[in-house]
Protein backbone atom coordinates (compact mmCIF):
# COMPACT_ATOMS: atom_id res chain seq x y z
CA UNK A 1 0.00 0.00 0.00
CA UNK A 2 1.67 3.49 -0.74
CA UNK A 3 2.43 5.71 2.32
CA UNK A 4 -0.21 8.59 2.46
CA UNK A 5 1.36 11.92 1.77
CA UNK A 6 1.92 13.90 4.73
CA UNK A 7 1.23 18.21 5.65
CA UNK A 8 1.91 19.90 8.03
CA UNK A 9 -1.30 22.66 6.86
CA UNK A 10 -3.87 23.25 9.60
CA UNK A 11 -6.43 21.57 7.49
CA UNK A 12 -4.72 18.32 7.78
CA UNK A 13 -3.86 18.32 11.14
CA UNK A 14 -7.75 19.12 12.34
CA UNK A 15 -8.60 16.56 10.09
CA UNK A 16 -6.50 13.69 11.73
CA UNK A 17 -6.91 15.49 15.36
CA UNK A 18 -10.88 15.13 15.11
CA UNK A 19 -11.39 11.85 13.19
CA UNK A 20 -9.14 10.03 16.27
CA UNK A 21 -11.17 11.65 18.63
CA UNK A 22 -14.65 10.46 17.70
CA UNK A 23 -13.65 7.04 16.84
CA UNK A 24 -15.82 4.44 18.97
CA UNK A 25 -13.83 3.12 21.99
CA UNK A 26 -13.51 -0.81 21.42
CA UNK A 27 -13.58 -0.89 17.67
CA UNK A 28 -10.77 -2.52 16.24
CA UNK A 29 -8.17 0.06 14.90
CA UNK A 30 -9.16 -0.30 11.09
CA UNK A 31 -8.08 2.65 9.04
CA UNK A 32 -10.54 5.45 9.42
CA UNK A 33 -12.46 6.53 6.20
CA UNK A 34 -11.02 10.08 5.38
CA UNK A 35 -13.36 12.96 6.45
CA UNK A 36 -14.54 15.16 3.32
CA UNK A 37 -13.62 18.76 3.41
CA UNK A 38 -18.19 19.23 4.16
CA UNK A 39 -17.50 17.34 7.59
CA UNK A 40 -14.29 19.37 8.66
CA UNK A 41 -15.93 22.61 7.23
CA UNK A 42 -18.91 21.93 9.71
CA UNK A 43 -16.47 21.04 12.51
CA UNK A 44 -14.80 24.31 11.92
CA UNK A 45 -18.22 25.80 11.87
CA UNK A 46 -19.39 24.52 15.27
CA UNK A 47 -15.43 25.57 17.19
CA UNK A 48 -15.92 29.03 15.28
CA UNK A 49 -19.35 28.96 17.02
CA UNK A 50 -18.42 28.24 20.32
CA UNK A 51 -15.24 30.97 19.79
CA UNK A 52 -17.74 33.58 18.72
CA UNK A 53 -15.71 34.24 15.28
CA UNK A 54 -17.71 34.33 12.50
CA UNK A 55 -17.58 31.91 9.54
CA UNK A 56 -16.62 33.47 6.37
CA UNK A 57 -18.36 30.88 3.93
CA UNK A 58 -20.91 28.15 4.51
CA UNK A 59 -20.03 24.72 4.91
CA UNK A 60 -21.57 23.65 1.85
CA UNK A 61 -18.70 26.14 -0.40
CA UNK A 62 -16.21 25.66 1.78
CA UNK A 63 -13.00 24.89 0.18
CA UNK A 64 -9.71 24.26 1.75
CA UNK A 65 -8.05 27.49 1.26
CA UNK A 66 -11.16 28.82 2.89
CA UNK A 67 -10.80 26.13 5.75
CA UNK A 68 -7.33 27.63 6.23
CA UNK A 69 -7.61 30.87 6.79
CA UNK A 70 -10.72 30.20 8.94
CA UNK A 71 -7.90 28.10 11.31
CA UNK A 72 -5.97 31.17 11.08
CA UNK A 73 -8.68 33.27 12.68
CA UNK A 74 -9.19 30.80 15.48
CA UNK A 75 -5.55 30.78 16.12
CA UNK A 76 -4.76 34.86 16.13
CA UNK A 77 -8.30 34.30 18.42
CA UNK A 78 -6.94 32.11 21.32
CA UNK A 79 -3.54 33.81 20.96
CA UNK A 80 -5.19 37.34 22.21
CA UNK A 81 -7.83 35.64 24.53
CA UNK A 82 -4.07 34.07 26.16
CA UNK A 83 -2.59 37.45 26.06
CA UNK A 84 -5.78 38.87 27.60
CA UNK A 85 -5.29 36.33 30.59
CA UNK A 86 -1.58 37.01 31.18
CA UNK A 87 -2.55 40.88 31.12
CA UNK A 88 -5.28 40.35 33.54
CA UNK A 89 -3.36 37.97 36.07
CA UNK A 90 -0.63 40.74 36.47
CA UNK A 91 -3.14 43.64 37.23
CA UNK A 92 -5.19 41.55 39.72
CA UNK A 93 -3.71 41.20 43.50
CA UNK A 94 -2.42 37.68 44.52
CA UNK A 95 -4.20 36.69 47.99
CA UNK A 96 -2.59 33.85 50.03
CA UNK A 97 -3.53 32.11 52.83
CA UNK A 98 -1.01 29.84 55.01
CA UNK A 99 -0.93 28.52 58.75
CA UNK A 100 2.41 30.39 59.18
CA UNK A 101 2.48 33.41 57.75
CA UNK A 102 -1.92 33.91 58.00
CA UNK A 103 -3.82 35.91 55.51
CA UNK A 104 -1.81 38.63 52.59
CA UNK A 105 -3.17 40.23 50.16
CA UNK A 106 -0.30 41.53 47.72
CA UNK A 107 -0.07 43.97 44.72
CA UNK A 108 0.49 43.20 41.27
CA UNK A 109 3.94 43.22 40.15
CA UNK A 110 6.06 44.92 41.30
CA UNK A 111 4.60 43.72 44.14
CA UNK A 112 5.13 46.70 46.69
CA UNK A 113 2.13 46.94 48.45
CA UNK A 114 1.22 44.34 50.68
CA UNK A 115 -1.30 43.74 53.39
CA UNK A 116 -1.21 41.16 56.11
CA UNK A 117 -4.09 39.86 58.49
CA UNK A 118 -2.71 37.99 61.90
CA UNK A 119 -3.90 37.00 65.11
CA UNK A 120 -3.37 35.68 68.57
CA UNK A 121 -5.95 34.51 70.82
CA UNK A 122 -4.54 33.48 74.53
CA UNK A 123 -7.11 31.44 76.85
CA UNK A 124 -5.93 31.39 80.82
CA UNK A 125 -6.78 29.26 83.66
CA UNK A 126 -5.50 30.57 87.24
CA UNK A 127 -5.56 28.72 90.38
CA UNK A 128 -3.97 29.78 93.62
CA UNK A 129 -3.32 27.36 96.12
CA UNK A 130 -3.23 27.95 99.75
CA UNK A 131 -4.20 31.81 99.58
CA UNK A 132 -5.40 31.95 103.28
CA UNK A 133 -3.90 35.32 104.00
CA UNK A 134 -4.73 37.26 100.55
CA UNK A 135 -7.61 34.98 99.06
CA UNK A 136 -7.61 34.98 94.87
CA UNK A 137 -10.48 34.14 93.11
CA UNK A 138 -9.33 30.78 90.96
CA UNK A 139 -10.73 32.13 87.26
CA UNK A 140 -10.63 31.23 83.78
CA UNK A 141 -10.07 34.18 81.83
CA UNK A 142 -9.06 35.60 77.80
CA UNK A 143 -6.06 36.65 78.68
CA UNK A 144 -5.42 38.70 74.79
CA UNK A 145 -7.06 39.14 71.73
CA UNK A 146 -5.13 40.45 69.48
CA UNK A 147 -6.43 41.07 65.66
CA UNK A 148 -3.51 42.50 63.63
CA UNK A 149 -3.06 44.51 60.17
CA UNK A 150 0.41 44.87 58.91
CA UNK A 151 2.01 45.51 55.58
CA UNK A 152 3.73 47.89 53.45
CA UNK A 153 3.14 50.37 51.25
CA UNK A 154 5.59 50.94 48.87
CA UNK A 155 9.41 50.62 49.46
CA UNK A 156 9.55 53.69 52.46
CA UNK A 157 6.16 52.48 54.56
CA UNK A 158 5.58 49.73 56.76
CA UNK A 159 2.60 49.60 59.23
CA UNK A 160 1.17 47.48 62.16
CA UNK A 161 -2.41 48.32 64.04
CA UNK A 162 -2.61 45.70 66.62
CA UNK A 163 -6.19 45.69 68.54
CA UNK A 164 -6.53 44.31 72.48
CA UNK A 165 -10.50 42.99 72.44
CA UNK A 166 -9.62 40.83 75.88
CA UNK A 167 -11.03 42.53 78.86
CA UNK A 168 -14.01 44.43 79.54
CA UNK A 169 -13.06 47.66 76.92
CA UNK A 170 -11.33 47.66 73.52
CA UNK A 171 -7.93 49.17 73.16
CA UNK A 172 -4.81 49.04 70.91
CA UNK A 173 -1.51 47.39 72.15
CA UNK A 174 0.74 48.27 68.47
CA UNK A 175 -0.34 51.18 66.41
CA UNK A 176 2.89 52.57 64.38
CA UNK A 177 3.99 53.68 61.16
CA UNK A 178 7.80 52.69 59.52
CA UNK A 179 9.70 54.97 57.34
CA UNK A 180 12.10 52.39 56.17
CA UNK A 181 14.71 54.84 54.66
CA UNK A 182 17.29 52.16 54.99
CA UNK A 183 17.76 48.99 56.98
CA UNK A 184 20.08 51.04 59.48
CA UNK A 185 17.56 53.47 59.78
CA UNK A 186 13.90 53.13 60.38
CA UNK A 187 11.96 55.87 61.65
CA UNK A 188 9.04 54.44 64.08
CA UNK A 189 6.30 56.65 64.81
CA UNK A 190 3.73 55.70 67.38
CA UNK A 191 2.49 53.14 69.64
CA UNK A 192 5.03 50.45 70.39
CA UNK A 193 6.81 48.87 72.90
CA UNK A 194 9.79 51.00 74.55
CA UNK A 195 13.07 49.26 73.96
CA UNK A 196 14.07 48.31 77.64
CA UNK A 197 13.23 44.70 78.86
CA UNK A 198 14.75 41.66 76.97
CA UNK A 199 11.69 40.06 77.74
CA UNK A 200 9.20 42.60 77.47
CA UNK A 201 10.52 42.59 74.26
CA UNK A 202 9.45 39.11 73.41
CA UNK A 203 6.61 38.65 71.54
CA UNK A 204 3.22 38.15 73.67
CA UNK A 205 2.83 34.75 72.30
CA UNK A 206 7.16 33.66 72.48
CA UNK A 207 7.45 33.94 76.22
CA UNK A 208 8.86 30.99 78.03
CA UNK A 209 6.24 31.42 81.29
CA UNK A 210 2.67 32.49 80.94
CA UNK A 211 3.39 35.69 82.37
CA UNK A 212 6.62 38.11 83.02
CA UNK A 213 8.94 37.29 85.38
CA UNK A 214 10.35 39.86 87.98
CA UNK A 215 12.15 42.26 86.01
CA UNK A 216 9.20 42.76 83.54
CA UNK A 217 7.83 44.80 86.33
CA UNK A 218 10.40 47.34 86.53
CA UNK A 219 10.17 47.84 82.60
CA UNK A 220 8.13 50.12 80.82
CA UNK A 221 5.56 48.34 78.28
CA UNK A 222 4.58 49.88 75.06
CA UNK A 223 4.14 54.30 74.78
CA UNK A 224 4.13 56.47 72.02
CA UNK A 225 7.09 58.40 70.52
CA UNK A 226 9.40 58.88 67.94
CA UNK A 227 12.10 56.39 67.81
CA UNK A 228 15.30 55.65 65.69
CA UNK A 229 16.06 51.72 64.74
CA UNK A 230 18.17 49.76 62.74
CA UNK A 231 20.71 46.99 62.19
CA UNK A 232 24.37 47.16 61.09
CA UNK A 233 27.41 43.81 60.23
CA UNK A 234 25.04 42.17 58.72
CA UNK A 235 22.31 42.27 61.10
CA UNK A 236 24.88 41.67 64.10
CA UNK A 237 24.29 44.40 65.71
CA UNK A 238 20.98 46.43 66.52
CA UNK A 239 20.19 49.62 68.29
CA UNK A 240 16.80 51.21 68.84
CA UNK A 241 16.50 54.99 70.10
CA UNK A 242 13.78 57.15 71.14
CA UNK A 243 11.81 59.81 72.73
CA UNK A 244 8.01 58.76 74.33
CA UNK A 245 5.28 60.70 76.39
CA UNK A 246 6.97 58.25 79.54
CA UNK A 247 5.14 55.16 81.01
CA UNK A 248 5.56 53.98 84.58
CA UNK A 249 7.52 50.75 85.30
CA UNK A 250 5.91 47.48 84.25
CA UNK A 251 2.55 49.29 82.53
CA UNK A 252 2.17 51.00 79.27
CA UNK A 253 1.89 54.62 78.65
CA UNK A 254 -0.98 56.25 79.25
CA UNK A 255 -3.01 57.70 75.67
CA UNK A 256 -1.72 61.34 76.29
CA UNK A 257 1.56 62.82 78.22
CA UNK A 258 0.29 63.41 81.91
CA UNK A 259 2.60 65.83 82.94
CA UNK A 260 4.43 67.62 80.28
CA UNK A 261 7.62 65.57 80.68
CA UNK A 262 8.84 62.99 78.27
CA UNK A 263 11.36 59.72 78.20
CA UNK A 264 14.29 59.03 76.06
CA UNK A 265 14.95 55.47 75.81
CA UNK A 266 17.73 54.05 73.81
CA UNK A 267 19.09 50.27 73.37
CA UNK A 268 21.98 48.42 71.55
CA UNK A 269 22.07 44.55 71.14
CA UNK A 270 24.54 42.47 69.59
CA UNK A 271 25.09 39.19 68.60
CA UNK A 272 29.01 38.94 67.29
CA UNK A 273 28.85 35.39 65.74
CA UNK A 274 25.26 35.32 64.44
CA UNK A 275 26.04 34.33 60.98
CA UNK A 276 29.11 31.78 61.88
CA UNK A 277 27.04 28.32 62.36
CA UNK A 278 28.96 27.91 65.60
CA UNK A 279 28.13 27.30 69.38
CA UNK A 280 28.57 30.96 70.13
CA UNK A 281 26.05 31.79 67.05
CA UNK A 282 23.06 31.89 69.07
CA UNK A 283 25.07 34.44 71.56
CA UNK A 284 23.85 38.00 72.22
CA UNK A 285 24.12 41.08 74.85
CA UNK A 286 23.19 44.31 75.28
CA UNK A 287 22.45 47.11 77.02
CA UNK A 288 19.53 49.23 77.83
CA UNK A 289 17.98 52.62 79.51
CA UNK A 290 15.65 55.30 79.81
CA UNK A 291 15.71 58.62 81.57
CA UNK A 292 12.90 61.43 81.91
CA UNK A 293 11.07 63.07 84.64
CA UNK A 294 7.80 62.27 86.35
CA UNK A 295 6.00 64.71 88.24
CA UNK A 296 2.30 63.58 89.66
CA UNK A 297 0.25 61.49 91.85
CA UNK A 298 -0.97 58.24 91.05
CA UNK A 299 -1.19 54.95 88.40
CA UNK A 300 0.42 57.30 85.94
CA UNK A 301 3.23 58.03 87.80
CA UNK A 302 4.04 56.20 90.38
CA UNK A 303 4.50 52.02 89.78
CA UNK A 304 2.53 49.02 91.15
CA UNK A 305 4.37 45.75 91.86
CA UNK A 306 3.23 42.40 90.70
CA UNK A 307 3.99 38.72 91.35
CA UNK A 308 4.23 36.12 87.80
CA UNK A 309 1.22 35.28 89.22
CA UNK A 310 -0.43 38.23 88.76
CA UNK A 311 -1.15 39.58 92.32
CA UNK A 312 -0.23 43.11 93.29
CA UNK A 313 2.36 42.82 96.24
CA UNK A 314 3.99 46.51 96.27
CA UNK A 315 2.23 50.44 95.99
CA UNK A 316 2.88 53.60 97.21
CA UNK A 317 1.05 55.31 99.56
CA UNK A 318 -1.27 57.17 97.73
CA UNK A 319 -0.37 60.57 99.13
CA UNK A 320 3.36 60.35 97.50
CA UNK A 321 4.16 61.68 93.95
CA UNK A 322 6.55 61.17 91.87
CA UNK A 323 8.56 64.25 91.44
CA UNK A 324 11.48 64.38 89.29
CA UNK A 325 14.07 61.69 87.36
CA UNK A 326 13.27 58.25 86.47
CA UNK A 327 16.13 56.43 85.19
CA UNK A 328 16.73 52.82 84.10
CA UNK A 329 19.02 50.94 82.83
CA UNK A 330 19.39 46.85 81.85
CA UNK A 331 22.10 44.89 81.07
CA UNK A 332 20.72 41.86 79.30
CA UNK A 333 21.55 38.23 77.39
CA UNK A 334 20.21 35.06 75.83
CA UNK A 335 22.26 31.98 74.45
CA UNK A 336 20.49 29.50 72.62
CA UNK A 337 21.97 26.57 71.34
CA UNK A 338 20.23 23.50 69.42
CA UNK A 339 17.64 22.46 72.10
CA UNK A 340 19.17 24.85 75.00
CA UNK A 341 18.44 27.92 75.97
CA UNK A 342 19.04 30.40 78.70
CA UNK A 343 17.59 34.47 79.16
CA UNK A 344 18.78 36.30 81.80
CA UNK A 345 18.32 40.31 82.41
CA UNK A 346 18.90 42.68 85.59
CA UNK A 347 17.50 46.36 85.87
CA UNK A 348 17.35 48.73 88.20
CA UNK A 349 14.59 51.66 88.32
CA UNK A 350 15.40 54.99 90.29
CA UNK A 351 12.73 57.64 91.20
CA UNK A 352 12.40 60.43 92.76
CA UNK A 353 9.39 60.92 95.42
CA UNK A 354 8.01 63.16 97.37
CA UNK A 355 5.54 63.44 100.26
CA UNK A 356 3.87 66.93 99.70
CA UNK A 357 2.40 66.92 103.57
CA UNK A 358 5.95 66.47 105.15
CA UNK A 359 8.22 67.91 102.39
CA UNK A 360 9.86 64.59 102.90
CA UNK A 361 11.53 63.69 99.45
CA UNK A 362 13.66 60.54 98.45
CA UNK A 363 15.44 58.76 95.47
CA UNK A 364 14.15 55.30 95.44
CA UNK A 365 16.46 53.09 93.87
CA UNK A 366 14.59 49.54 92.88
CA UNK A 367 16.17 46.81 91.30
CA UNK A 368 15.50 43.09 89.48
CA UNK A 369 16.87 40.22 88.18
CA UNK A 370 16.09 36.54 86.75
CA UNK A 371 17.43 33.89 84.95
CA UNK A 372 15.45 32.12 82.50
CA UNK A 373 16.01 28.50 80.83
CA UNK A 374 14.34 26.07 78.82
CA UNK A 375 14.99 22.60 76.89
CA UNK A 376 12.93 20.96 74.08
CA UNK A 377 12.88 17.62 74.41
CA UNK A 378 11.47 16.42 70.98
CA UNK A 379 14.83 18.51 69.21
CA UNK A 380 13.84 21.56 67.43
CA UNK A 381 15.62 24.45 68.13
CA UNK A 382 15.29 27.12 71.33
CA UNK A 383 14.90 30.25 70.51
CA UNK A 384 14.20 34.32 71.38
CA UNK A 385 10.67 33.02 69.47
CA UNK A 386 10.33 30.59 70.88
CA UNK A 387 10.15 26.82 68.78
CA UNK A 388 8.36 27.95 65.19
CA UNK A 389 7.70 25.22 63.72
CA UNK A 390 7.60 21.43 65.15
CA UNK A 391 9.34 18.60 63.31
CA UNK A 392 6.44 16.53 63.49
CA UNK A 393 3.34 18.07 64.08
CA UNK A 394 0.99 16.38 66.47
CA UNK A 395 -1.82 14.75 64.09
CA UNK A 396 -4.69 12.19 65.32
CA UNK A 397 -4.44 8.88 64.54
CA UNK A 398 -0.57 9.30 63.45
CA UNK A 399 3.14 8.98 65.23
CA UNK A 400 3.44 13.28 65.24
CA UNK A 401 3.14 14.40 68.89
CA UNK A 402 4.51 18.30 68.07
CA UNK A 403 7.43 19.78 70.23
CA UNK A 404 7.67 19.77 73.69
CA UNK A 405 9.77 21.82 75.93
CA UNK A 406 10.38 22.35 79.65
CA UNK A 407 11.10 25.95 81.66
CA UNK A 408 12.24 26.62 84.58
CA UNK A 409 12.87 31.01 86.15
CA UNK A 410 14.21 32.15 89.16
CA UNK A 411 14.01 35.92 89.86
CA UNK A 412 14.06 38.55 92.48
CA UNK A 413 12.77 41.94 93.31
CA UNK A 414 14.06 44.57 95.62
CA UNK A 415 12.23 47.53 96.80
CA UNK A 416 14.50 50.29 98.07
CA UNK A 417 14.59 49.77 102.12
CA UNK A 418 13.99 53.53 102.00
CA UNK A 419 10.83 53.52 100.83
CA UNK A 420 9.68 52.32 104.05
CA UNK A 421 7.72 53.64 106.73
CA UNK A 422 7.03 56.73 104.94
CA UNK A 423 6.46 56.35 101.13
CA UNK A 424 4.93 52.76 101.29
CA UNK A 425 3.39 51.15 104.61
CA UNK A 426 5.55 47.83 105.45
CA UNK A 427 1.87 46.29 106.91
CA UNK A 428 0.70 46.08 103.16
CA UNK A 429 3.83 46.25 100.70
CA UNK A 430 6.33 44.30 100.93
CA UNK A 431 9.91 45.47 100.14
CA UNK A 432 11.31 41.93 98.46
CA UNK A 433 10.42 39.11 96.18
CA UNK A 434 11.63 35.69 95.34
CA UNK A 435 9.91 33.92 92.71
CA UNK A 436 10.88 30.46 90.71
CA UNK A 437 8.53 28.34 88.29
CA UNK A 438 8.49 25.44 86.45
CA UNK A 439 6.63 25.22 83.07
CA UNK A 440 5.75 23.15 79.96
CA UNK A 441 5.51 23.94 76.96
CA UNK A 442 3.36 22.23 74.37
CA UNK A 443 3.95 23.09 70.61
CA UNK A 444 1.09 20.90 68.91
CA UNK A 445 1.99 23.16 65.80
CA UNK A 446 3.16 25.57 64.34
CA UNK A 447 -0.25 27.64 65.34
CA UNK A 448 -1.64 25.96 68.42
CA UNK A 449 0.61 26.22 71.66
CA UNK A 450 -0.65 24.73 75.21
CA UNK A 451 1.02 25.56 78.20
CA UNK A 452 1.12 25.07 82.01
CA UNK A 453 3.42 26.80 84.65
CA UNK A 454 3.45 26.45 88.60
CA UNK A 455 5.40 29.30 90.48
CA UNK A 456 6.08 30.51 93.75
CA UNK A 457 6.78 33.70 95.47
CA UNK A 458 8.14 34.91 98.80
CA UNK A 459 8.04 37.64 100.72
CA UNK A 460 9.95 40.15 102.83
CA UNK A 461 6.93 41.79 104.59
CA UNK A 462 3.70 42.90 103.49
CA UNK A 463 1.52 41.84 106.46
CA UNK A 464 0.62 43.47 109.72
CA UNK A 465 2.91 43.84 112.59
CA UNK A 466 6.16 43.45 110.56
CA UNK A 467 5.67 39.79 109.20
CA UNK A 468 6.31 38.47 105.69
CA UNK A 469 3.53 38.20 103.38
CA UNK A 470 2.44 34.52 102.67
CA UNK A 471 3.74 32.18 99.98
CA UNK A 472 1.69 32.73 96.66
CA UNK A 473 1.16 29.10 95.23
CA UNK A 474 -0.30 29.98 91.40
CA UNK A 475 -0.81 26.96 89.21
CA UNK A 476 -1.35 28.92 85.22
CA UNK A 477 -2.26 27.36 82.43
CA UNK A 478 -2.78 29.06 78.49
CA UNK A 479 -4.38 27.37 75.24
CA UNK A 480 -2.90 29.90 72.63
CA UNK A 481 -3.69 30.20 69.01
CA UNK A 482 -1.94 32.66 66.63
CA UNK A 483 -1.03 32.31 62.63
Amino acid sequence: MPTPHRTSSPVAWLSGALACALAAPGQAQTAPAAPTVEDLARRLQAIEQRLGTAPASSADSAGLTDLDQRLRVIERKLELQSEEAATRAASTPTVSLSASKGLAVKSPPPGDVEVKFKGLVQGDGRFYIDDDQYPQNDTFLLRRVEPTIEGTWGSLIGFRVTAQLAGDSATTSDVYLDLKFDPRATVRIGKTKVPVGLERLQSSGSTAQVELGLPGELAPGRDIGVQLQGEFASSTVSYALGVYNGAVDGRDGATTNPDNDFEVAARVFVEPWKNDGTALSGLGFGIAGSTGDKQGVGNNFLPRYRTPGQVQFFNYRGAVAANGENSRWSPQAYWYRNSFGVLGEYISSTQEVLLPASGARQSLDNQAWQVSAGFVLTGEDAGYKGVTRPNHPFTLGSAGWGAWELVARYGELDVDDDAFPLFADPAVAASRAESWGLGVNWYLNSNLKLVANYTQTTFERGAPAGADREDEKAFFTRAQFSF
